[in-house]
């Protein structure tokens, strides 16, 4: 189910509270809101578990198609469902098995099931290129950065980590700084937590949310995807990313967010408490 994203200021005095859980089904388009999520090694159940591919088998992103904004998913029963205006609905069933194309995304290069010329010849009269949709199946094991990680992290067709936090406050501060506030869409975290100081998810380490334990791995270094208006699946200027490398830039990297890897599953529950291990 589709959900607008929302969120209130919190004062510190509250519990953390993990207020939003997010999926992202198929990496680049919208997102769905959920109350609950299961945590699997490799990221929350159906999170960018699915790729667009060119005709190279490169991934494809907003950063280069903004429109892929305006594709709305839903999971069912382990398959998908695409929507866009002026398109008819596909329907995109469970693969098991398929023609299997090796897809690189970033500097990895992974087996993955192509879904069908259905598929590709949908997105592609939507998107205005030659693409292709492909699935991760559970054999493909694509493990993260080992600078970051441990033996056996894996992640799937995520930028680089299963897992991504925000706190509400965080959004919070860099909206009192904009002329024009935004939502925390634009920033496609998976987990938001509220009832802690601005940008203190910075300083944690290890944290519980709920039952899960996650590590703290790494800041999140944004790439243009935020400065994409996903109302109009169009760039929409330098926003935020100018405000916030006047504040966030380390190096040459604007930081917002942090990435995490869950060192156990089960079941997520937006209402959650949040409790700081390290």
């Amino acid at each position: 189910m589709m959900t607008d994203y929302a969120g209130r200021d919190q004062h510190t005095s509250m519990s953390l509270t993990l207020s939003e859980i997010a999926i992202y089904p198929v990496k680049s388009l919208k997102g769905i809101l959920l109350g609950e999520a299961a945590v699997e090694l490799r990221g929350l159940r159906f999170d960018r578990r699915w790729l667009v591919v060119d005709d190279g088998n490169r991934f494809l992103t907003q950063r280069i198609l903004p429109r892929m904004a305006l594709i709305t998913p839903t999971v069912q029963d382990g398959g998908l469902t695409l929507t866009a205006q002026d398109m008819a609905p596909l329907h995109v069933p469970a693969i098991t098995d398929g023609m299997v194309r090796h897809v690189t995304i970033w500097r990895d290069t992974v087996p993955a099931t192509d879904v069908g010329d259905p598929a590709g010849a949908w997105l592609s009269e939507f998107l205005g290129r030659s693409c292709r949709l492909v699935q991760m199946p559970e054999s493909t094991e694509r493990a993260v950065n080992p600078a970051y990680g441990q033996p056996g992290d894996i992640v799937s067709f995520a930028d680089g980590y299963p897992f991504m936090l925000i706190g509400q406050a965080s959004l919070d501060d860099l909206n009192m700084r904009l002329v024009s506030p935004l939502p925390m869409r634009r920033f496609r975290p998976n987990l938001v937590v509220t009832g802690a100081e601005p940008f203190a998810e910075d300083t944690w380490k290890r944290v519980r949310i709920g039952d899960i334990v996650f590590r703290v791995v790494k800041p999140c270094a944004r790439c243009t995807i935020p400065t994409v208006d996903p109302e109009m699946g169009a760039f929409a200027g330098k926003e935020p990313l100018r405000t916030l490398a006047t504040f966030r830039k380390v190096g040459s990297k604007v930081l917002f967010g942090q990435n995490l890897i869950a060192d156990n599953t089960g079941v997520l529950h937006a209402g959650d408490l949040v409790e700081i291990l390290e």
